[in-house]
């Protein structure tokens, strides 16, 4: 018997041998390729709703999304989440449909509807069947003109709204993103991230008929439908459903003027076992030149699992399980930021380990070859990002949004490939300096602050 397993085993040896020798050699990755946006017809309606029609996939299903251009940047001091509770009554059904109604005739084309509402836009639609495609963007049409707003439903609306509130700020990311928000935009929109539990029972339903009517408008809308369809019914729709729609208000810009500098926010979380940590300061939004090689920074910096922060404070330290830095954009506005939770007794360590490495990026470039594993994942993200219906709208609703040419999409790629990296080390001497970061942490007061309190100076 032993004999047996002797010859066996010598028999898979070379095998096993040969197998790991394949595994450290894979074959080298193909040439990333620039995305080919898919064949479009666009046209604009004499209200002044812009369509974009995009042919895509063999599936015969179809995604529709209104995008218009009305958020949390269109209220006032004193109007924090009316657009998302506006959002919500919107959903509960039109003049002419109720919301039960309204899922049961979504459910038979295949889909449902969903509304959304961000900082700077809602969204209106869903995917559904492509055969019912002009059927859903008649209903999509319905819902965002004739919204019913039933009083009855309010007190639900805003009681499970100061729920999410409630539950939010019981936990430290929400709190730490809080404060951060404030500090770089003071009373700006975009640094009220909650409203208080009385401002938001005390909305009403004349409050929210008026916030509609005066933000939702033809003139600030734009129809996507990209899928499988018959584009002639579908453009019928369209323009009979939306044709009456009242041009309504131009799209009203509130750019922000965010401040930075070296700064330390400490925020008491008695007993916490972690502190969570974000560093950062506003950034070139993505409409300047330097967006792309800012986004390739931030990926080499923090952004992707590979990248020299996750490596350092997770991987090599075991300070934090899930750290990660990203861009976050408005209209021409974003900030550049690194998110952590760090255990308690090394949070005056983890924000030295995360400066270390900002520094480092900054004296040297980063080898050829760590950059372009971070260049080649970048590009096969952008790929899949564009593999669906719904990743398509995306795209073209962001470049949409932040008013980009059509080759902001096609040349992505290249211009991802093109980063050097001496643009990286520029981007980093530009843009992410130490000196302009603000520091939030929410954690245990009593043991921490003598570790984050040396982090209010910067010191070369």
């Amino acid at each position: 018997m032993r004999t047996r397993l002797l010859i066996v085993a010598l028999a898979i040896a070379p095998l096993t041998g040969l197998v790991a020798q394949q595994k450290q050699t894979p074959p080298p990755g193909g040439k990333p390729k620039d995305f080919t946006l898919p064949a479009k017809r666009e046209f604009t309606m004499p209200n002044g709703m812009q369509v974009t029609l995009v042919p895509f996939g063999t599936v015969p299903k179809a995604t529709v999304s209104l995008a218009v251009r009305v958020g949390n940047v269109n209220e006032g001091p004193n109007e924090t989440w009316l657009a998302d509770v506006t959002g919500d009554l919107m959903n509960e059904g039109t003049t002419s449909r109720s919301n039960a109604e309204i899922a049961e005739l979504t459910a038979g084309m295949g889909g449902g509807l969903g509304i959304g509402v961000g900082p700077d836009q809602a969204t209106i639609g869903g995917s559904v069947l492509g055969e019912r495609a002009p059927d859903y963007i008649r209903l999509v049409a319905d819902v965002v003109q004739h919204p019913r707003f039933p009083e009855s439903e309010l007190p639900r609306i805003k009681a499970a709204r100061v729920r999410q509130v409630a539950i939010a700020k019981s936990q430290p990311q929400p709190v730490a993103q809080e404060k951060f928000d404030q500090l770089l935009y003071g009373d700006h929109p975009y640094g009220r991230s909650y409203p208080s539990e009385d401002q938001l029972k005390s909305y009403t339903v004349d409050q929210i008929r008026a916030f509609h009517a005066k933000n939702f408008g033809a003139a600030r809308a734009h129809l996507y439908v990209a899928g499988v369809y018959d584009a002639a019914a579908v453009e019928k729709a369209i323009r009979e459903s939306f044709g009456s729609w009242a041009k309504g208000p131009a799209v009203v810009t509130n750019v922000p003027k965010p401040k930075s500098g070296r700064r330390v926010e400490l925020i008491d979380r008695p007993g916490a076992v972690q502190s969570t940590l974000i560093v950062g300061l506003p950034v070139p939004d993505p409409s300047t030149t330097d967006y792309t090689a800012l986004e390739v920074t931030d990926a080499i910096l923090g952004g992707a699992f590979a990248s020299r922060i996750t490596a350092n404070i997770r991987e090599a330290k075991g300070y934090t399980y899930s750290p990660f830095s990203t861009v976050t954009d408005h209209y021409r506005d974003a900030y550049w930021a690194e998110f952590a939770d760090v255990t308690t007794n090394v949070t005056g360590p983890s924000l030295k380990e995360i400066f270390g490495e900002i520094d480092k990026l900054k004296k040297e470039p980063p080898p050829i070859d760590e950059l372009r594993g971070i260049q080649n994942n970048m590009a096969g993200i952008f790929t899949l990002q564009n593999a669906s219906r719904g990743g398509v709208i995306g795209q073209l609703q962001f470049v949409d949004l932040h008013a980009l040419p059509d080759t902001y999409l096609t040349e992505y790629v290249k211009r991802v490939m093109a980063v050097s990296p001496a643009d990286v080390q520029r981007i980093m001497r530009t843009y992410l300096r130490p000196e302009n970061m603000t520091i939030v942490v929410v954690g245990d007061k009593k043991a921490i602050q003598d570790q984050v309190t040396p982090f209010n100076t910067y010191v070369p």
